[in-house]
């Protein structure tokens, strides 16, 4: 008769009272999408990148304003006194003085392309909020995976050290009555020590992977719920790598952002040729106080008693106005060559993202098909150790096998479990990766994972599929009977 080994019975013995083991009300577990809307609200990158947007956008208007016309106005007020030896005469007096200037760009051509410049890097800045929005979805799912990564990982080793104590606790018994020598007992003894700390390692993952998800969303959570083993693990759609790099390079959005980059370097590159160019303006101004104030003082009339500084004057002009750069230094030249580096430098950069895009697209591609493969091998590696485990404890228990033996097959079954689940959420991780490296991650891919996402979930319980004990146990009789 087998005796089939079941890690769901090992785990009752497991050792207890940590916060993060205990299972927490269904009420209190958050799913995905809630995780990624408290990311999005209270992110503090994100923030700043929308800040740096905010602050990016004004320079628009800033380009603009060189454009538009410039008025001014001003008003002074002065108090003088005037004393002449011979004849004696003495004059003191105040007056204000009213101005207005208004000046209108008619031919600037390094304003323009200016203006032009401001507006590109304003989109690039809009490409590169988007990216980091974007950022935060997949940001979001590998910072909440990573908790069940955590939390599986942890009820396999708590398995495991279960198992072990088990393990030691048989090699007792077995010494005590005289069926195995003190060696078994200290084979036992070092398994079981070493998969304690393991635990206690694996325990303190999990509540840095809590604290992770806390630092990214500012928000404490007591559990999450967890993916069900029955997720399709599927190729991607379409399975061909050249439809998903010519994807990427249509709608990346930071190679997109990339082209506004080199875009602005070009405008900024005409702006500084520009500065060869003549300027024309039109200027208009209004003046408003006393003869003197504005040049015109009656110094020629000198009657005795007649104040020479009397009388208010109001003076108007319109005209145009040319400015024509002959030398200025080398500065015009100087700054022309930096601009024609930065276009050179920018160019690059994008090219250099182009195939940094190209190489992770082809590479996602790839490790989601082997993702795809490895999840099925992981799983009938768990059903294999399993299997092997069984039949070594067997021939233990008849002395053809000894302790040594099922230590290592038990480290063998709990490492096929670690690696199951590692490739089930390397799985889900690396088609969200995917997708954004196509430039096409939106929250709707979240949405679609929540129909797969189990509010019961019992780390302790689900970190394996429920159908691996039945297949472990056939495969056993079968190996068997043969």
């Amino acid at each position: 008769m087998l005796r089939r080994l079941s890690l769901a019975i090992a785990l009752a013995s497991a050792p207890a009272g940590f916060a993060w083991a205990e299972e927490a009300p269904l009420s209190s577990k958050t799913d995905l999408v809630t995780v990624y809307q408290q990311a999005a609200a209270n992110n503090a990158d994100l923030a700043a990148a929308r800040a740096d947007y905010q602050a990016r956008r004004e320079g628009v208007p800033q380009a603009r304003a060189g454009l538009l016309p410039n008025l001014s106005a001003g008003a002074s007020i002065m108090d003088s006194r005037t004393d002449v030896d011979s004849p004696s005469l003495t004059s003191s007096r105040s007056g204000a003085l009213y101005q207005a200037n208004l000046s209108q760009p008619l031919f600037r051509a390094d304003r323009w392309f200016q203006l032009q410049a401001a507006e590109a890097s304003t989109e690039q800045a809009a490409l590169e909020l988007s990216a980091n929005e974007q950022n935060l979805i997949l940001q979001s799912a590998e910072t909440y995976f990573a908790v069940l990564r955590a939390q599986d990982n942890l009820a396999s080793t708590k398995a495991e050290e279960a198992a072990f104590k088990r393990q030691l606790d048989q090699a007792n018994e077995r010494f005590d009555v005289g069926l195995s020598d003190k060696t078994d007992v200290l084979e036992a003894q070092a398994g079981f020590d070493t998969a304690r700390a393991n635990r206690i390692l694996a325990q303190r993952q999990v509540e840095d992977a809590f604290e992770a998800l806390t630092n990214l969303t500012n928000e404490e959570f007591i559990a999450l719920e967890g993916i069900e083993h029955s997720l399709p693990i599927l190729a991607p759609t379409p399975n061909d790598a050249k439809a998903w790099v010519d994807t990427a390079a249509a709608q990346n959005l930071r190679l997109l952002a990339s082209n506004y980059g080199v875009d602005a370097a070009e405008e900024t590159l005409r702006q500084r040729k520009s500065g060869h160019a003549p300027t024309l303006d039109a200027v208009a101004s209004y003046q408003r106080g006393d003869n003197d104030r504005l040049g015109f003082s009656n110094s020629g009339s000198r009657l005795p008693g007649q104040d020479p500084f009397s009388g208010d004057v109001e003076q108007r002009s319109i005209g145009l106005q040319l400015n024509i750069p002959l030398y200025s230094g080398g500065l015009t030249s100087s700054q022309v060559r930096e601009a024609y580096q930065r276009v050179e430098q920018s160019e690059q950069l994008r090219e250099s993202l182009r195939r940094q895009v190209v190489q992770n697209t082809r590479n996602l591609h790839r490790a989601v098909n082997t993702d795809v493969e490895t999840v099925q091998a992981r799983k009938q590696s768990i059903i294999s150790n399993q299997s092997a485990l069984e039949a070594t404890e067997i021939g233990y228990q008849v002395g053809t096998r000894n302790i040594v033996d099922v230590l290592d097959a038990q480290r063998q079954l709990y490492s096929s479990v670690r690696n199951y689940n590692n490739a089930r959420y390397d799985y889900i991780l690396n088609n969200l990766r995917l997708k954004q490296a196509a430039g096409t991650l939106s929250p709707a891919d979240l949405e679609a994972l929540e129909q797969y996402l189990k509010s019961d979930y019992d780390p302790d319980q689900d970190f394996l599929p429920p159908d691996l004990a039945k297949a472990a146990e056939a495969q056993l009789r079968g190996n068997l009977d043969y």
